[in-house]
Order: C-alpha cells, then structure tokens, then sequence
C-alpha cells in the first residue's frame, strides 16, 4: 500500500495524491445551529465524515436535577427550538405517569392539537430552509408567511412564539381565549389551502430533483442500527411512527385520520416528500382535533397541584413522535421535588450520527444536500 500524507486546511486545494481533511464549520450556513463535520477527502470525493458535537451543550440534563418539576419544562422546550411544545409533552406525561395522575379529557384534546400545530410549524422551517441550501430562494418567504399564520394563533393561546411554556404538570396552562378555535381553524384552512406550492416549486422543479434524486441513500439496515427516527427513518422505508404504535395522547382515537407516510428510495428526496406529505396530514389531524373539542362539553384543563409536587420513588421512561423524530425522557425519583436523574433520548442526536456512515462514498457538492436532508436542530443533539 502506498503510504500517504495527510494535509489540514480550510477551504482550499493540496497537492496530488494527498488526503485533504476539509473542515466545514463550526459556522458554516448550511446547518440548523453550530456544527463541526470534519471531512476526509479524496480529490473531491469524501472518504471520512466525522460530526463533531458540542459547541452549544448546555448541560440541561444536569440543570434538570436541580430544578423542580414545574421549572425543567423551561428547560426541555429549549433543546428543539422548533419543536418546544412536543418537547415539553414528553416531560409532562413522564412526572404525571410517575404519580398515577389522569389529565382531564378537553387538555387531552388540546394536548394533541398543539402539538400537531408545532410539528407543522417545525416542518414548515425546513420545507423552507432545505431547497434555500440548494440555492432556491423562493419556498422559503411562502414558508414563513405560512408560519406566521399558525404562529399567530399559538402565540394568543399561550403567549410565547418559539418556547410557550403551555403545558404543566396536570394538564395546560389555561383554557382558550374566547374564539380561538374558530381562528385556528381558519388558520389551518388558510395554510393548507396553499400549501401545493412547494409541490409546484420544490417537488416540480427539476433541478431540485436532480441534486436530491438518488443522493444520500440511507438503508432501513443504517436506521435501525443507529436508532434514526422520523421522517428521515420513514424515508428509507422504516415504517414506525409512536402516534400509531403506542399510542399517547387522542391518537388512539384519530387512526381513521393519521397516516404514517414512508418512501423506499431512502435518499434526499425521499426524506423531503415525506417531510412535505407529513405536513399535510398534520393540518388534517388538527382539522380533526379541532372537530372534537367542538364537541366536549366545558370543563377543565388542568388538575389542582399541590404546592410543592413531588413525585414518587421510581422510575418511568416517556417517549413521544416529536416532529424531528423519537424524543424521550427516563425520569429517575427519590420522592423529591426535583428529579434525581432526567436523561433525554433527543430524536437529532441519533439522526444526526449516521452521517459517519452516508457521506463516504459521495461528492463534496453533495454534502450540503445530504446534511440538509437530515432535518436536525443543532441544540437537539448537544443538549
């Protein structure tokens, strides 16, 4: 075997017959936060991906054994900044599990609206942001004013835009302002009445389609040995969504509603028209939650807590579908008021290592389409 140098430099070229370790990052514009991807090339082809994590940790895990349990869903809407009310459900329904605690039918209801509210707005963002990587301009204004239409209406029922603190233990908040079903409705009619737009500019325009069609191939083999979720993992055929499969929340009772969407191909364009046709089938769930509220008789929206909650020693382990994937919470109690071991399973943290094993082999131009394909947050993964 010949024996070979290694040069590290920035941007730029090396000398013939020397592998070039490229490093993209930590601030480079084609990822969702700050990302290192330490490359090792051939020429222009990648031989060696390494994500490199880290930049933006936090310590939340820790912070949460210092907080009590009304004060860590502050901290778990944070990790996904697009995803904060999916995030913090799944700490919610893990203390209420803990203590035995029944929420009441309407917060059950309203639980399962917002949260496909949320991962409708999540989905917008990369709908937007993913064909903008590729260099269309375009979908990512229709993206935006999209969102703001149901950013409008989440904002009025909690007050928050990005992290609404909404949930609590026991239920929600508060109940809806006066009207506010009425105005999400319309909102969801508005988006969905204009949402075939990224079919004609995205999905209908040929370039896209030829920097994302047979690229980035994930096996269903990768998805389960890396424990990938989401539309990423349903875009390689995996067929497994939590709503469906162990169901939480209303969604026991919106089978008839939810579809599971899957693609076969398992490349990028897979992963973004499951993204896209899941999108729609959010705006027909909350259609359908928003039909059932209609019909639940005035009540409450919460349980009375006591004033301090403690929940009892044990341990229980919650898991959601959140918009990005699977996102879960082993609670540890020692029957104090604050958890003595909260660990996160977040859904961009196991997506985002595959990349290790689907950029060798492929081109340096087609990186940023497969990056951009994964659909992550970068706070997702470092926690």
């Amino acid at each position: 075997m010949t024996p070979t140098t290694e040069t590290m430099v920035g941007i730029g070229g090396a000398a013939e017959s020397t592998d070039m370790v490229l490093n993209i990052g930590p601030q480079h514009p084609s990822t969702h936060g700050v990302l290192r991807l330490k490359l090792v090339l051939d020429g222009e082809r990648i031989t060696h991906a390494e994500p490199v994590i880290g930049y933006m940790h936090r310590g939340a895990e820790k912070l949460f054994e210092a907080r009590d349990y009304r004060q860590i869903i502050m901290l778990a809407n944070r990790h996904d900044w697009l995803s904060a009310f999916s995030n913090e459900l799944g700490v919610v329904l893990a203390v209420e599990r803990m203590l035995g605690m029944e929420v009441p039918e309407r917060a059950v209801w309203l639980r399962t609206l917002l949260a496909e509210l949320n991962r409708v707005l999540n989905h917008l963002m990369f709908l937007g942001s993913y064909p903008l990587e590729l260099g269309g301009i375009t979908p990512i204004f229709y993206a935006f004013r999209e969102r703001e239409e149901l950013q409008h209406v989440m904002e009025e029922v909690s007050g928050g835009r990005m992290h609404y603190m909404f949930n609590r233990v026991g239920g929600l908040k508060e109940d809806l302002p006066a009207g506010w079903t009425t105005r999400a409705r319309g909102a969801v009619a508005d988006v969905r009445s204009r949402m075939d737009r990224f079919d004609d500019l995205v999905l209908g325009n040929e370039i896209f389609r030829g920097r994302t069609r047979g690229v980035g191939r994930l096996t269903p083999e990768a998805v389960h040995a890396y424990g990938v979720s989401g539309p990423i993992g349903r875009g390689s055929g995996v067929d497994f969504d939590l709503r469906r499969d162990e169901p939480y929340l209303a969604y026991g009772e919106l089978g008839d509603v939810l579809k599971v969407v899957t693609r076969q191909e398992g490349d990028c364009l897979a992963r973004f028209e499951c993204l896209l046709e899941q999108t729609h089938n959010a705006l027909d769930l909350a259609d359908a939650c928003l039909d059932r509220l209609a019909e639940l008789p005035p009540g409450p929206v919460n349980q009375r807590l006591p004033k301090v909650l403690k929940a009892p020693e044990g341990h229980t382990y919650a898991w959601t579908e959140n918009p990005l994937g699977i996102n879960g919470y082993y609670l540890v109690s020692r029957g104090e008021k604050t958890p003595y071991r909260l660990k996160l399973r977040s859904a961009s943290y196991n997506n985002i290592q595959v990349l290790t094993e689907l950029l060798p082999g492929t081109l340096v131009a087609d990186m940023v389409a497969i990056l951009g394909s994964m659909f992550f947050v970068v706070g997702d993964i470092d926690k």
